[in-house]
């Protein structure tokens, strides 16, 4: 009904960046708060950044100075341009949409995650 695809993870060195992106398809009336979760192996998943429609954005305190979460509404697409990467960094980074899908019905959906590696 609704798949969240990212791309744009990989593997790279300590200090370089990577620019995530999300695009959300299928049966959607609108999307509402759009956000970057990770994991990293042997820990739970976490809040990283989030962004509502209007484009209030919040960050985790270990994403802020660093990340930048943005999003395109007619695109149905948020990014996360991450700098200054660090080796804690690394994770399995998943996009998440609270989609509408009629008017009766607004869920949460995850896309599939993608593999951030950072080589210290």
């Amino acid at each position: 009904q609704v798949q969240l695809v990212e791309s744009g993870g990989g593997l790279v060195q300590a200090g370089g960046s990577l620019s995530l992106s999300c695009t959300a398809s299928g049966s959607i009336l609108g999307i509402g708060l759009m956000g970057w979760y990770r994991q990293a192996p042997g820990k739970q998943r976490e809040l990283v950044a989030t962004i509502t429609r209007g484009r209030n954005t919040n960050y985790a305190d270990s994403a802020k100075g660093r990340f930048t979460i943005s999003r395109d509404n007619a695109k149905n697409t948020v990014y996360l341009q991450m700098n200054s990467l660090k080796a804690e960094d690394t994770a399995v980074y998943y996009c998440k949409a609270s989609v509408t899908t009629s008017v009766y019905a607004v869920n949460d959906y995850w896309g599939q995650g993608t593999q951030v590696t950072v080589s210290s």
